[in-house]
């Protein structure tokens, strides 16, 4: 059944609303100030750029968090491609996503919950009107994507609970849910929760019929479906292995877009024992671009490369072994000679061009700034998002021209603000491994003149700092510190050796860099070695907690959802399996799972340490920050535990993230206070 929505969208024939930050009315000129905690929440988070077919508009989300309503909402917008104003597609009553143009070019479709239930597709005529539900399902639509003839949408849903399909009967809700019934391995899942045998499948949606119809099925997860050209077959990711729960083996696979036996019948594309993934087809369809991680052994280190199969199926070929560097978001070219994918590199995230023939790889968009989500017209310009060090992320348009600048969400924030330089730095670790990393300086700094500085550790731990702009650093910045953000070794972006450095070893080699890199800062003169600070969120947490427990060169450490004693985590957070490969079994290794774990070295710490996370944290349950709180109270270090009440690992509340930020802040001024320090001093 359709039904329209005036909630939802705007007649943008009638209306037009500018992005925020987009050109309109000057405002009154006043002095730069340094970035605030407020700001937060008037920096709008760009993302999903989406090329129209005839290359006028690109359109995009914009995420903001509203203080006010105490909720996080996302918008779809759309700019012309040759620059001018953004015009908005959805209003701000309710939240919409995943903006993905009919190939007829006449409509914009999206993601977004009616008032009574989960995400439906919705279409929206280009040229103005209401946004019209096309999808009505008992339960939400995960993802969907056009067919290339625009006559159908193949749509990710999973299995409805019983309950979702009385409530679509119209029956009562019931008041309290039924108890969950668990047998699977992999039991849990943070933002899910318990986990049953429900699994997400494809499903075809005929727009003109409206008829659904399954064409996966199986004890099988189904996802990121891809159409190929002539829209015959459907790409997708699987683990169809006999224990999906037991290994991280996805491969790709290929399904008749009209068979009738639900995808009992398929084409198996890869066969790497390893996670293969992100399928895209070749514009003439004889080849699969994906992701594959080809090592095993290095398990969650492994290096994800770029690899080409045919779609038929046979021998796979990586084109990225001899780059050992992540990528990411891959697409065609459109002549097929070439895959574009993000790579993740040194401190830069790039976007590279990558021939399947094997001649030399070739940056598309590069340089000390971040590449995200791109897209990619039929005339090679590409749209992506972009971040640089003093810009949150904005949409770009990249052409034989150069880079232009499509959005501007957030300029008018951006011009109020004085926000700290940053250099990037490279030093030596303690066994003379090169070490890169990040220093943000406060605003108006002062060669010369020493700072209280932060140590800020990011998660992962395979991630990377790079070139893009980082709230929380402009933050502590903002408030008098020198920042001090490095990649130790386990970042990825360095190689798969750089990351597998610290395996069965946190804390080791990782706790060195870190070191290293405050002792950097401290020698550059940036840097007062008598007044620092540390602190991270996940793997952030958790090397804090090896930080404090091995030195008392901190005056305040916050630890961010992270874990000390490591063998409580088996079968209480949703790592099983990585626990298993690294560690081993609890009962059959605990003197591993014991010589990692800093909780048992807790009797050092002297810094006073803020514990923080979500009450319904699954990935890094809050059972480990209530035992290290309780270990430090037992002790009489000075110490803090707050717990944000529904939370999960990343808070979406926008008063919890006001909260926490503020402690932050205030836990540092308590314990490491002053103004900068004159030249000598504090040293």
């Amino acid at each position: 059944m359709n039904r329209s929505i005036a909630a939802i969208t705007i007649c943008i024939s009638m209306f037009f609303a500018l992005a925020p930050g987009e050109a309109g009315e000057p405002s009154e000129p006043f002095a730069p100030r340094p970035l605030t905690v407020d700001d937060y929440f008037r920096i709008g988070g760009v993302d999903e750029p989406q090329i129209s077919p005839d290359w006028r508009w690109v359109a995009y989300t914009v995420s903001t968090s509203d203080l006010e309503k105490d909720e996080m909402m996302t918008r779809v917008w759309m700019v012309p491609a040759s620059g001018g104003e953004a015009v908005a597609m959805t209003a701000e009553a309710r939240s919409a996503s995943h903006p993905r143009w009919s190939p007829d070019n006449r409509f914009l479709a999206f993601l977004a919950a009616p008032e009574d239930g989960e995400d439906q597709v919705w279409t929206l005529f280009r040229q103005g009107g209401e946004a019209v539900q096309l999808t009505d399902t008992a339960q939400g639509v995960r993802d969907f994507e056009w067919s290339p003839d625009g006559r159908r949408i193949v749509l990710v849903l999973q299995d409805p609970t019983p309950v979702q399909l009385a409530v679509k009967a119209g029956e009562k809700e019931p008041e309290n849910p039924p108890p969950w019934v668990i047998t699977r391995r992999q039991f849990k899942q943070d933002y899910v929760g318990y986990l049953d045998s429900r699994r997400t499948h494809l499903f075809l949606l005929d727009i003109e019929t409206k008829t659904l119809t399954q064409i996966t099925s199986g004890d099988y997860d189904d996802t990121q479906p891809t159409w190929s050209p002539d829209g015959a077959s459907i790409a997708f990711t699987s683990n169809r292995s006999s224990d999906p729960d037991s290994n991280y083996n996805t491969d790709i696979w290929v399904v008749d877009a009209n068979n009738t036996d639900q995808g009992r019948t398929l084409i198996q594309v890869t066969t790497n024992p390893g996670p293969d993934a992100s399928p895209a087809f070749s514009p003439d369809g004889a080849l699969i671009a994906h992701r594959s991680a080809t090592d095993t052994a290095a398990d969650v280190y492994a290096t994800n490369h770029l690899a080409v199969a045919p779609a038929a199926g046979g021998a796979t070929t990586v084109l990225t072994r001899a780059l050992d560097r992540n990528v990411f978001q891959l697409k065609f070219s459109s002549d097929g000679g070439a895959v574009l994918a993000v790579v993740e590199d040194d401190g830069e995230q790039y976007l590279a061009r990558v021939p399947v023939d094997g001649s030399p790889i070739s940056r598309v968009i590069g340089g000390p700034r971040s590449v995200g989500a791109f897209a990619l017209g039929s005339d090679g310009r590409i749209a992506a998002v972009v971040s640089e060090p003093d810009l949150p992320p904005e949409v770009f348009l990249a052409d034989d021209a150069g880079l232009a600048r499509l959005t501007h969400t957030n300029d008018e924030v951006l011009a109020g603000l004085n926000l700290g330089t940053v250099e990037n730095v490279h030093f030596k670790s303690k066994d003379g491994t090169e070490i890169e990393g990040f220093i943000i300086k406060p605003p108006g700094f002062e060669a010369g003149v020493r700072y209280p500085a932060v140590l800020r550790l990011h998660g992962g731990p395979m991630m990377q700092y790079d070139f893009g702009f980082h709230f929380e650093g402009q933050l502590f910045a903002g408030a008098g510190y020198v920042v001090v953000m490095a990649n130790p070794r386990g970042s990825s972006g360095y190689g798969q050796d750089f990351s597998t450095a610290i395996w069965q070893a946190w804390g080791g080699k990782d706790f060195d860099d870190v070191m290293a890199a405050v002792d950097d800062a401290v020698a550059r003169g940036y840097a007062d070695p008598d007044r620092l600070a540390v602190g991270g969120w996940s793997y952030g947490g958790i090397l804090t907690d090896h930080v404090i427990t091995k030195t008392d060169r901190f005056k305040a450490a916050y630890s961010g959802a992270s874990e000390s004693l490591y063998i409580t985590n088996y079968g209480h957070d949703h790592y099983q399996l990585w626990w298993e490969n690294e560690l081993g079994l609890p009962w059959e290794n605990p003197d591993l799972y014991r010589k990692m774990s800093p909780y048992f070295q807790v009797d050092r710490v002297v810094t006073p340490t803020l514990i923080v996370g979500g009450e319904q944290d699954w990935n890094v349950p809050i059972v480990n920050s209530e035992q290290l709180y309780q270990a430090l109270k037992r002790l009489g270090v000075t110490t803090e535990l707050v717990v944000y009440p529904g939370e999960f690992h990343v808070f979406t509340t926008p008063s919890y993230n006001k909260d926490l930020y503020e402690r932050f802040l205030a836990w540092f001024a308590a314990h490491v206070p002053g103004p900068a320090t004159a030249p000598g001093g504090g040293s």
